[in-house]
């Protein structure tokens, strides 16, 4: 017997709480056939009755993994916020972001994720979860006459308050904890309004070390965390390379070019 028929038996033995009547039969087909184990399947159950997931929002998740993933970024949230919204931001967050969707070459930088990412937002808003909206990129700040920009600026419904988040394509360096530390506080100075609470800072790169973040982020007063990332699918250099259709096509071109040249020279030689 497979993990699957395993749980499915399992699923079929436990009493069917009141609650499980809030989600559809389809949401439970998804979650006893592609979840590992009954906690998991729990926690899908429970996630999809607080965020109201749609089917096909419930399926991305679970291939996204969100249950391993959810809540275990590198934070310093606990000594910045009162304990119930520090809870709710650390469970907001991920510990690693899937980019699957994002396609670049392999030598790619930080202008071309966003830009991709950009282009994609509406996948990337769902690989970040409930609750957040797009306020733009490359956000402008003028501190003390001088430009700054911000990679992308969110705003979180749920935990009322602006996202700076900035992207590195390598890996965790202290000197990035810096630079996010100054956008939240030029968002706190700038833009941030009196209802809202204090802005957070993510930042989510190729990879990282959970000492060198914790270092890092000591002797910093904001609210800031850490992630990575994964999967960005590297376009073949095929996609480059023109086709041979391509290649005939400008042969004929440039036959067609030597011809016109050819004629109007013995025109002109004839005058």
């Amino acid at each position: 017997m497979n993990s699957n028929e395993k749980l499915q038996q399992v699923v079929a033995e436990i009493p069917f709480p009141v609650i499980f009547g809030f989600i559809p039969w389809g949401h439970h087909v998804e979650i006893i056939t592609k979840c590992k184990d009954l906690d998991e399947a729990l926690f899908y159950v429970r996630k999809t009755i607080e965020e109201g997931w749609s089917r096909n929002a419930l399926d991305n998740c679970i291939r996204a993994d969100f249950y391993h993933t959810s809540g275990s970024a590198v934070t310093n949230f606990s000594d910045k916020f009162p304990v119930p919204q520090g809870r709710l931001a650390q469970e907001l967050l991920k510990g690693n972001y899937d980019f699957g969707f994002v396609m670049l070459p392999e030598k790619y930088d930080e202008e071309a994720l966003e830009t991709a990412i950009e282009q994609r937002m509406t996948r990337f808003l769902l690989e970040l979860g409930e609750g957040w909206a797009f306020v733009g990129r490359q956000k402008e700040i003028i501190v003390s006459g001088k430009t700054r920009k911000i990679d992308l600026l969110f705003y979180h419904i749920y935990l009322r308050c602006y996202v700076v988040l900035e992207l590195k394509v390598k890996p965790f360096d202290p000197e990035f904890a810096g630079k996010l530390n100054f956008y939240v506080n030029a968002v706190n100075e700038f833009i941030r309004r009196e209802s809202d609470n204090p802005t957070i800072g993510l930042l989510i790169c190729k990879d990282m070390d959970r000492t060198e973040v914790q270092l890092a982020f000591q002797g910093i007063t904001t609210p800031m965390s850490v992630a990575t990332y994964d999967n960005v699918k590297i376009q073949e250099i095929q996609e480059y390379l023109p086709t041979a259709e391509q290649i005939q096509q400008q042969i004929e071109i440039a036959e067609e070019e030597y011809k016109l040249n050819l004629q109007k020279k013995d025109v002109h030689e004839d005058a």
